[in-house]
């Protein structure tokens, strides 16, 4: 939930959610996902998803104000995932991470296919506040990779320049491999963990306090 929807609940409640509220509102987060998993937003009423739910049609409204409020916390929710699997290999060593890191990205695209391509696509049409959510995952993730190859987020213009480059090829692949579903995922993950090292040995020539990790032992 973020602040905006706290303080909106709040307003509406006089109170400060409580965790039974917060459950409630997680569930039906949860319900949301499967829907818009399986089905287009425009096809999707506010009737056909409180009969989804098994909830009056006005429990989503007060959590959510409307269906494009539900669609957005849906979409948060899916980013907060997406994120936290790409930061929980913090302890392993780079290669590996990186490794694992790319590898969660594309199970969880494979796995959550509508909310991914909403949140590479910016969502129905062309939808400002979207955007900002994939501004945002694409920052945290930077951060991530920044902090796995140079142990600090703060970023160079160029090395931001080139891994937001490699970044973009990243969700191009992923789209196009969970549409096709042609290339083993195993040799996908090969393919982006190699574009990154090179993406990386570029940025170590261009600016040279940001060395390159050094090649796996093959």
């Amino acid at each position: 939930m973020n602040n905006s929807q706290q303080r909106g609940l709040a307003a509406s409640s006089g109170a400060r959610p409580t965790e039974r509220s917060q459950a409630r509102r997680a569930e039906l987060i949860a319900t949301g996902r499967k829907l818009f998993a399986d089905t287009s937003y425009d096809a999707l009423s506010m009737d056909d998803i409180a009969r989804q739910a098994g909830v009056a049609k006005g429990l989503i409204y007060y959590y959510f104000t409307n269906k494009r409020g539900y669609y957005l916390a849906i979409i948060e929710d899916a980013v907060a995932e997406l994120v936290e699997r790409a930061g929980s290999t913090h302890d392993l060593p780079p290669v590996e991470r990186v490794q694992r890191t790319v590898d969660g990205y594309l199970r969880y695209a494979q796995h959550h296919q509508a909310a991914y391509r909403a949140i590479v696509t910016g969502g129905v049409g062309f939808d400002a506040e979207v955007l900002a959510i994939r501004a945002s995952v694409r920052a945290r993730l930077l951060s991530t990779i920044a902090l796995g190859a140079w142990g600090t987020e703060d970023l160079p213009p160029i090395a931001r320049t080139a891994l937001t480059g490699w970044l973009s090829s990243v969700e191009g692949v992923t789209l196009d491999w969970i549409e096709e579903q042609e290339v083993p995922r195993e040799t996908v993950v090969a393919l982006l963990v190699r574009g990154l090292g090179d993406t990386l040995r570029l940025i170590e020539e261009y600016e040279p306090a940001c060395p390159a990790p050094a090649r796996p032992a093959h």
